[in-house]
């Protein structure tokens, strides 16, 4: 988890970012992929990341005044968001879980060597792959 709230952003953007890449290049590079459940994820990972970055944005209910003195009100402060942020990796990270679970069921199941080769030889026409060296020498 991030130091401070401003680096939690940043993680968060770049999490549901990387994931969305993840979408779109698959979109590109498999053939037969599920394209119309990938723009449903990529919408999934938005209003995750929206709703993840709200939930960052959280303020402490209390004020100085409403403790006995500075050091109780840091320590419930301190507390409160150890606790509000426990909670937001949690859900969090079993959100981004059910994401991937439904990203890798839209990969067609390439069961035979031929469809094995038919996506390898796909990948690198496109050149999101290099080919073995050892196996082109052959």
């Amino acid at each position: 988890m991030a130091a401070n709230k401003r680096l939690l952003k940043k993680e968060i953007h770049r999490i549901c970012g990387a994931l969305a890449g993840e979408c779109v290049i698959a979109k590109i590079a498999i053939p037969g992929i599920d394209r119309d459940k990938l723009n449903e994820i990529i919408y999934q990972l938005a209003d995750l990341q929206v709703s993840a970055l709200r939930l960052v944005s959280v303020d402490f209910p209390g004020t100085t005044k409403s403790y006995a003195n500075k050091k109780e009100y840091a320590d419930a402060r301190r507390a409160y968001y150890k606790a509000s942020f426990a909670k937001l990796k949690e859900l969090f990270n079993a959100r981004i879980q059910e994401i991937l679970r439904e990203m890798n069921a839209t990969v067609p199941d390439a069961a035979t060597p031929e469809q094995r080769k038919a996506q390898m030889k796909h990948l690198l026409e496109l050149g999101f792959a290099e080919e073995d060296k050892e196996k082109a020498g052959k």
